[in-house]
């Protein structure tokens, strides 16, 4: 056609290796973060019901399950720790010889390269399930914030790399800032949940973690889903306090979050792929409705291209490795 008066964008797309030259974002492994479950006991795989694929492990079958990560190129991984024992204030979660210290000297002991990161929460280790101390069915913020900075600081004796609080108290990154720094761990980062929503997307998590809450929820503390201003305020108070990297939970339908806090701070921004997001595709890929390998990267394509430097992801090794395929 002569003289046309439109533009012919498919010129773009006519082979693979036009779109592979000119596609604008790209995932690699290193961005991934694979989350792992850490039990007590010995010889313990146990897969979560609601999440297939992800199992609770003990101590002595961890580390077969962190090789094979790290032969697939994921360079970082995240630690939630199930203990036998939970009281009302999570003593368990700074223990010196707590699940996740325990796991954390392990892995580093084998794999010092890999970058551990502690979830640093109460939630797993009380017996009310509410990641703060709770006074007459009340959260109480303030009293909860020592627990929180004595939890990192017990995770970071024990090598961990990169602190991950979880909880949603205010005031929760300088309380743990001043934890560290009094302790000598001035060097650890804070990977603040800057941005969390109270969502309906964590059920599998809580089934995994045994952390829902035994009375009333976490609404009180976690954000409405049906606000977007309010993360603003999230994120900025996290950044004054010293995070030195931002999340957003849940990512998929919260990646319009993900965009304005990228546009607005220039912190490393981790997008939390969640529970419930996971566990939609594996039921949906076991029935024969969709193609896993293809849904799931192009879901976590999305969220890069939103704004997100890192994933946090259940999908984590089997992306990976389809990664590695396509190379």
């Amino acid at each position: 056609m002569e003289n046309a008066e439109f533009r012919r964008h498919r010129r773009l797309r006519r082979t693979a290796g036009i779109r592979s030259s000119v596609r604008e974002t790209h995932l690699r492994t290193e961005d991934f973060i694979y989350p792992l479950f850490v039990v007590e006991g010995k010889n313990v795989k146990n897969e979560v019901a609601s999440m297939p694929g992800v199992y609770h492990r003990s101590l002595d079958l961890l580390n077969g399950e962190v090789d094979e990560a790290v032969e697939r190129g994921i360079q970082s991984i995240i630690l939630f720790g199930l203990p036998d024992e939970k009281d009302d204030v999570g003593s368990c979660a700074y223990d010196t010889n707590g699940i996740v210290q325990r796991a954390t000297r392990q892995i580093k002991a084998s794999h010092p390269e890999l970058t551990v990161i502690a979830d640093t929460c109460l939630c797993q280790f009380t017996d009310h399930g509410h990641c703060g101390v709770v006074e007459d069915g009340n959260i109480l913020n303030d009293e909860s914030l020592a627990l929180l900075a004595k939890t990192a600081v017990s995770q970071a004796e024990a090598g961990a790399d990169i602190i991950a609080p979880s909880n949603m108290m205010d005031g929760f990154v300088s309380a743990i800032r001043a934890g560290l720094d009094q302790a000598g761990y001035e060097d650890i980062p804070i990977m603040s949940y800057a941005v969390k929503y109270a969502s309906a997307f964590y059920g599998p998590f809580r089934d995994a973690a045994n952390s829902s809450p035994k009375s009333g929820d976490r609404k009180t503390y976690q954000m409405d889903p049906a606000n977007r201003r309010e993360a603003f305020r999230e994120a900025q108070s996290d950044v004054d306090e010293g995070a030195d990297f931002l999340i957003v939970k849940p990512a998929l339908s919260y990646l319009d979050i993900i965009r304005d806090i990228r546009d607005r701070h220039d912190l490393p921004i981790v997008a939390y792929n969640v529970s419930g997001e996971y566990a939609m595709v594996k039921a949906a890929a076991q029935n024969g409705w969709i193609d896993e390998k293809e849904v799931v990267l192009e879901k976590l394509t999305s969220m890069k291209r939103a704004g997100a430097d890192m994933i946090l992801t259940y999908f984590a090794k089997d992306a990976a490795a389809w990664l590695n395929e396509s190379n």
